[in-house]
């Protein structure tokens, strides 16, 4: 053969999809028979290419990845069609096989790493077994491979924590975690469905380049599942648009962007938050929504400002601490302790929203849950709507808790699995004694309409439903007591971009009409920057920048906070910006300190109008 057919074979190997779908379909048992939720799925995903699946929530993209998998049950589920993974048809290979397939030749990395991740292991010892289960390397030298794959994810102080159980990290943390798993064996095709979710923007972008390299250097092809338009932009060659069930449109990156022919897939691209959009509005603002049916686009809409200042603030938090102990040894004596809060103060009115923001692990979500004294401060003052909340008894706790509620990052890890979403909803309203069950129903059926689900999803469990709609279950719950303050914990990171837009659109109006204040945790900063009044920055446990929206995103001072700009993902396919994410990628530091740690003073330097950063 000569040099010239050599070369030919060899490029037509390198074209030849790795993994190539036909006529795929995928029912599900119900009460009235088969009911199809994937119908005639295709496509081909060849070596080192990156396929994106977007759509929206429960259109049919998870399941096509645990179709792919074999990780539906057969008893309730049916699929069909052709899945070829180099050459070998997975949808009739044996289950002993697809063992073998399943971690080394193809791996994922799924949505919710709390109910991926086994609870009474360390987190070390389940890297290993991914390592040891599958050959990679020995028992004895699993434990250095698997610290070597978490600090490639940047898991601070990786060592320290290989004996740490999942609970003890942090939702961003835990995603890293599955991550360096899915990572392990190197395989040939990786599904990750969203895999960023609950990442912060840095890491984030840390992450896709990590994945990139892996592509480079073993030829892996990913088939990437998202919500996240800034995202495909950022890493797809392709995107494929799932809309109930079926593929709408599919071709490049830059043509779907460009030249989006069908009216769900501009539909997509309306809702999605730009970093930037904000410029010259002083006030939050609703997003402009496409409707797929008429094509017609809703108009954006300032929110009135309701906001009196001069009153009392409806929370205020001063020097606030919380730390954690760190235990060891065999007589398990404290070593060392966690500073994941340390000596922060803020206010919040009525009508108002904070919103927090920082990287994965910094202090936001323990910063709310001492406010609700779910976990207990080590010092400082809480005072909630009249409520001096560290000292109150167990009693008054529990009134106080009707002032303010909690959206959780997991919804699935928040939700009760053996308790209808419908009783999960109504729970607060009972045990608080508001009304009659008749009540709590009408009120559960009008707040599931509010959040785009239907009332008839009340008898519905949680497992029924896909991570967004457990994320608008976990919203509406946290309104039914009518709060004065809602603590949102990544509320719409689970959501796609239209039914993020839509929760974030009820949100404010919600605020506007009933004074809602909202303290708003989240890395997601385009959506940050369109909800909120104020912003404060957190870094290491600590605010390091807070003022007013307008003059923290137009004129960012700390560069910390610069940092977190620089890192947003573009929803533009030809601004793709791999060189400037590797500036960014600093060392995280560690928020563990020695028992004799003082934290150094602080001073605040005010640079405009209640807009402070620390120096």
């Amino acid at each position: 053969m000569s040099a010239a057919s050599d070369s030919a074979a060899l490029s037509a190997a390198a074209l030849a999809p790795i993994l190539s779908v036909a006529g795929l379909k995928v029912s599900f048992r119900t009460r009235a028979g088969w009911h199809s939720v994937v119908r005639d799925l295709a496509f081909d995903l060849r070596p080192r290419e990156t396929l994106a699946v977007v759509g929206e929530s429960g259109s049919g993209k998870s399941v096509t990845s645990l179709a792919l998998m074999r990780l539906l049950s057969p008893a309730s589920s049916r699929v069909e069609g052709r899945a070829l993974l180099g050459g070998r048809e997975l949808l009739s290979l044996s289950e002993e096989g697809m063992r073998q397939v399943r971690g080394n030749d193809i791996a994922m990395i799924f949505q919710e790493p709390m109910t991926s991740l086994n609870p009474i292991f360390p987190i070390g010892r389940q890297i290993a077994e991914a390592l040891t289960c599958h050959g990679i390397c020995s028992p004895s030298a699993a434990r250095a491979e698997a610290l070597r794959l978490l600090d490639r994810v940047r898991i601070p102080n990786a060592a320290s924590r290989l004996g740490d159980f999942p609970h003890q990290f942090s939702g961003g943390m835990r995603q890293r975690v599955m991550i360096a798993m899915a990572l392990a064996a190197r395989p040939k095709v990786l599904i990750a469905d969203e895999p960023t979710t609950a990442l912060d923007v840095t890491i984030q972008g840390q992450i896709l380049d990590l994945i990139k390299s892996l592509q480079d250097e073993e030829g892996m092809a990913v088939l990437f599942i998202t919500h996240d338009m800034g995202v495909v932009a950022e890493i797809a060659d392709r995107a494929l648009v799932m809309y109930r069930g079926e593929i709408v449109e599919q071709g490049p990156t830059t043509d779907i962007f460009e030249r989006g022919a069908h009216p769900y897939t501009r539909a997509l691209l309306a809702a999605v938050p730009r970093l930037g959009s904000m410029r010259g509005r002083p006030q939050p603002t609703t997003f402009a929504l496409v409707d797929v049916s008429s094509g017609r686009t809703s108009s954006e809409r300032s929110i009135e400002d309701t906001i009196d200042r001069r009153q009392t603030p409806v929370l205020s938090v001063r020097h606030l601490v919380t730390r954690f102990d760190v235990k060891g040894g065999i007589l398990s004596r404290t070593r060392a302790r966690v500073h994941a809060v340390e000596d922060i103060s803020f206010t919040l009115h009525q009508g108002e929203t904070l919103s927090l923001v920082g990287e994965s692990g910094c202090g936001k979500s323990t910063t709310g849950r001492s406010v609700m004294r779910l976990v207990e401060p080590t010092s400082g003052e809480i005072d909630l709507d009249g409520y001096e909340v560290c000292k109150l008894d167990r009693h008054d706790l529990r009134r106080m808790r009707r002032s303010v509620q909690m959206v959780f990052q997991d919804p699935f890890a928040s939700l009760d699995p053996r308790m209808s979403i419908g009783r999960a909803i109504a729970e607060p309203f009972l045990e608080q004694k508001l009304g009659t069950r008749a009540e709590a129903r009408d009120k559960v059926a009008d707040l599931l309409r509010l959040v785009g689900l239907a009332p008839e999803m009340m008898s519905r469990f949680p497992h029924e439903f896909s991570g967004g709609q457990r994320q608008r279950i976990a919203i509406a719950r946290a309104m039914i007591l009518d709060p004065k303050i809602i603590i949102a914990d990544e509320a719409v990171s689970a959501l796609d971009v239209s039914i993020k837009a839509q929760v974030c659109n009820l949100m404010l109006e919600l605020q506007e009409r009933l004074k809602i204040a909202y303290l708003f945790i989240s890395h997601d900063m385009a959506v940050v920057e369109r909800m909120s009044h104020r912003v404060a920055v957190m870094y290491l446990g600590e605010i390091v920048e807070i003022g007013p929206r307008q003059a923290v995103f137009e004129n960012p001072q700390h560069a910390y906070t610069k940092k977190l700009m620089a890192a947003v993902p573009v929803p533009d396919p030809a601004r793709r910006r791999s060189a400037s994410r590797a500036a960014v990628a600093n060392e995280i530091g560690s928020v563990v300190k020695p028992l004799d740690y003082v934290p150094p003073a602080r001073s605040w330097t005010e640079v405009g109008a209640g807009h402070f950063v620390v120096s």
